[in-house]
């Protein structure tokens, strides 16, 4: 059972994505010095995702060059268990997969768990809100693909913002929206 967070505070996680990738350890290094809580690596296979990215091997280089910095893994992957020992042996701190890329999610979890992983999951977008609700005390994270609201029902889950969120959008993520909001928790630009 994942232990109940504290009041919801606002966290930064940029994605690496968003980097000149020829120079990714320095543009880390950048993010974390400009005052990002933790990285946000957008791992995607092609398959659960039209993109490609990258994988371990990738996450293992930029350890060793950020070993204080909290590595969080979006794993857009099919078959997320497959990944679970590569990228915990690479440096992950943070384990999120989609709830829609395997057949057993709670399986998913213990083993995320068992390797020494903080475990999150996501779900995109069309997805119901709904279907997380069996895991939400088992995961330290919930990743929501669009702004859904979930804060007003748990409110001690860490919920993170992906996609679409910027200058323009920032405010509102962050804001109580009708006692709805997300209180900031999370945001990953």
């Amino acid at each position: 059972m994942a232990a109940p967070c504290k009041a919801p505070t606002c966290k930064i996680g940029p994605s690496i994505l968003n980097s000149d990738l020829s120079q990714l350890a320095s543009e880390c290094h950048r993010m974390m010095d400009s005052g990002a809580d933790y990285l946000h690596l957008d791992v995607m296979d092609g398959q659960f995702v039209p993109n490609l990215t990258f994988g371990h091997p990738v996450v293992k280089c930029l350890r060793p060059k950020l070993p204080k910095a909290f590595f969080d893994m979006h794993m857009m992957v099919q078959e997320p268990e497959k990944w679970i020992e590569g990228m915990h042996d690479a440096g992950a701190d943070q384990y999120t997969f989609h709830y829609e890329a395997t057949e057993d999610p709670t399986a998913c979890i213990r083993k995320i768990k068992e390797a020494g992983m903080k475990a999150g999951i996501g779900i995109k977008p069309g997805t119901s809100v709904e279907v997380l609700v069996p895991f939400v005390d088992l995961v330290d994270m919930v990743l929501i693909m669009t702004i859904h609201f979930l804060r007003d029902r748990f409110k001690n889950i860490d919920i993170e913002v992906d996609g679409g969120v910027g200058l323009s959008t920032i405010q509102a993520c962050a804001e109580e929206e009708g006692g709805g909001g997300f209180g900031c928790q999370g945001l990953n630009v």
